[in-house]
């Protein structure tokens, strides 16, 4: 029997406790990985216990444990490359980043899930597709056939994607949102809960609404356009 590998959960918020759960459930089919601990920048968190799991430190502790495997748990609409940044400050290659599939997802046979992504229980992912890195789909997320999937997304709860449809890197989608067959959603966009997009949503805008609509354009941040060339 291959033995449990240990993991850092990068983050002590809500979507950590998620990603802990997810990998208790894949420990109960499987010893799959041992949680050592979470990890964040908040000094008040450090010590505290989440779901029974310590808060070591800040993220920085991750370099004190070479041979974990590490999750990177932020999801945030005010804050959709959050992950993207993290990772490129840690610096880490990329086989020291696990990849958490729980077991009550629907991945078709041939699916590739880039390394540090998350697909929570009831994901549906309906074809052999490649999913990015970095990637967080949260419960009962519907993903179509030829559907491109680029690192760093996030999709909310109940999201559902028709065929063919492209999601650039660090894109948010909301709980409840769907996407005609053949659209784009651009790079850093964000997409509002329950909306219905029936055209291409291009890079760094936000849509909402049935039918979606532009609201507004969001600002291409020093840092963020740093990190893009990274």
């Amino acid at each position: 029997m291959t033995a449990a590998r240990p993991l850092l959960l990068v983050g002590a918020g809500g979507l950590a406790r998620e990603v802990l759960g997810a990998v208790r459930a894949l420990n109960t089919v499987s010893p799959s990985f041992d949680v050592l601990g979470l990890l964040d920048d908040n000094p008040a968190r450090h010590g505290e216990l989440v779901d029974g799991v310590p808060v070591l430190g800040g993220t920085g502790t991750v370099h004190e444990h070479p041979d974990a495997q590490v999750v990177i748990c932020t999801a945030s609409s005010r804050n959709q490359a959050s992950r993207r940044t993290i990772s490129a400050r840690l610096g880490l290659p990329d086989e020291r980043y696990a990849t958490v599939v729980h077991p009550l997802a629907s991945v078709a046979h041939g699916v590739e899930v880039g390394h540090g992504s998350v697909l929570l229980a009831f994901v549906a992912v309906t074809a052999p597709q490649r999913i990015g890195a970095h990637v967080v789909v949260m419960p009962h997320v519907t993903i179509t056939h030829d559907d491109q999937i680029s690192d760093h997304v996030t999709f909310a709860a109940r999201v559902a994607l028709a065929g063919g449809v492209s999601v650039g890197e660090a894109a948010y989608l909301g709980s409840g949102a769907l996407v005609r067959e053949g659209l784009s959603v651009g790079e850093h966009a964000l997409v509002g809960m329950g909306a219905v997009v029936l055209e291409d949503v291009p890079p760094y805008e936000v849509w909402a609404g049935t039918p979606a609509r532009r609201l507004r354009v969001l600002p291409q941040s020093d840092d963020l356009m740093r990190t893009n060339k990274r």
